[in-house]
Order: structure tokens, then sequence, then C-alpha cells
């Protein structure tokens, strides 16, 4: 029987990276954002390359739904599925959350700025997701009676090896070291959006080190930052315990 992981993240938070340690795994498959189309389609909001987006991927959230809840590509042990949790808007249903176990990655929202503004300048704390992330967590509570896991970026990248394990361990599934490292380049598993977001984990052979972002932020990217900082800061209460080392 197949276990399926959703994990939640908001953009520029070393998600796309988390895919490739567990699709490195040779009893796991995985799904890259496949709410994305869906999120598109209902808000109307344009992104960089909204046409190959939406021709990418089933429009209809239940479609998704239904898929995502299904057989795992190649029938696979281990499913893991990539989630933005802004692409969680109101319109797309829940009722596929018992099937899955969860888990949710944050990262401090002063690094996510600065990484985000490198590639799309413009941003509101809605195109983060940091209040969505804290709501699904609460709803994933709701509708699964469990708590699930939260990792924290920055102890991924210092400490790869104990944040993996401690996320495997509250996951309930064993740990593979061949998630340490994995060959460079792009995936077809890849979103049709990964030549604009992807260029550094397509060049990437594993978890860069963790280092402090010393980009300087405007006043209206520091607003984000502080309207983005309570949901973090209340996410971040539940953060696995990880020893680091940098």
């Amino acid at each position: 029987m197949t276990i399926r992981i959703a994990m939640w993240s908001g953009p520029r938070n070393i998600s796309t990276a988390m895919m490739r340690a567990w699709e490195n795994r040779a009893d796991s498959a995985v799904s890259d954002e496949p709410f994305y189309a869906a999120y598109l389609a209902i808000t109307g909001i344009q992104h960089p390359m909204n046409e190959a987006v939406l021709a990418s991927q089933p429009q209809d959230w239940a479609q998704v739904a239904e898929e995502i809840s299904g057989p795992a590509p190649d029938g696979a042990e281990l499913w893991f599925q990539k989630h933005m949790t802004h692409h969680m808007v109101p319109a797309i249903g829940r009722d596929w959350f018992p099937a899955h176990r969860h888990a949710f990655l944050i990262r401090d929202p002063a690094e996510v700025v600065a990484s985000y503004a490198v590639k799309r300048e413009t941003m509101t704390p809605l195109d983060l997701g940091y209040d969505l992330q804290a709501d699904l967590f609460d709803e994933v509570i709701r509708r699964t009676d469990v708590t699930p896991p939260v990792i924290e970026s920055s102890d991924v990248l210092k400490n790869p090896l104990a944040a993996l394990s401690a996320l495997c361990a509250a996951l309930a599934v064993p740990f593979d070291d061949a998630m340490l490292a994995w060959p460079v380049g792009r995936r077809l598993s890849d979103g049709v959006w990964a030549p604009h977001w992807y260029a550094s984990v397509e060049a990437s052979t594993g978890f860069r080190p963790w280092a402090p972002s010393d980009t300087v932020l405007d006043d209206a990217q520091q607003a984000v930052v502080e309207a983005c900082r309570p949901a973090y800061e209340r996410l971040s209460r539940f953060r696995l315990e990880v020893p680091t080392h940098e």
C-alpha cells in the first residue's frame, strides 16, 4: 500500500531540493505542485510561464485531488507530493487530506522575500502563503487527528542527515541516505515552469550549506516580511528538534 506524503511549503523554500531528496530514493515517486494550474485558472493571477503551466496540468481541482489520492506512479511505495500553500485557495477542496501523511516546510520570511524578489519583483503576503500554511496546519489536524511534523529549512541546510532522519521518523517511514545527494540536472518530474524557477536546484547535487541572507530589503518588501512573520512564528513553535552544525 502506497504511503502518500503531502509536504506543504511556500515558494523559495528549498521545496524543490526536498523533492529531489525524496525522488532519489528507489522506493519513491514525486509530484511537483499538482494544483498549480487549477490555482491559476481559479484566481486568474498571472505568473511567469502562465499559459504553459495552464496547459501542462488539469485545471479542475477535483480531478487533481482524485489523481493524487489514487494509485502512485509506477506503484511506488512512497509518493512525495510537493504542494504550495498559496495554491490552496478556498475554492479548492480538502476532503482528500486523510488519504495523505502531511508535513510542513517553513522558512524565515525575510529569506523567502529576498529570494522571491529575484524571480518576481512584485509580491504580496498572499503570494507567499504563510497565513494559508498556518490555516492548513490547523485543518490537517482537524481532518486527520494528527499533528503533522514541521521542519525548518535552515535546519535542513545546517544538518541534512539529522533533519531528514527526524522528518522520516515523524512520518513513520524509514530514512534512506540516498536522500542526501542526487545527480545534477533537470527531471522529467519537474513542472513545466522549471526553466524560470529551478536553475539553482538543477545545478545542485545536494542541499547547499546554510548561509544567512545579506540582501537588503526595501520598505515594501519589509512590510511583506512583517505581515508574514506571525504565521511563521506560530508554526515554528512546532518545528522538529534537529541538532545543527554550522
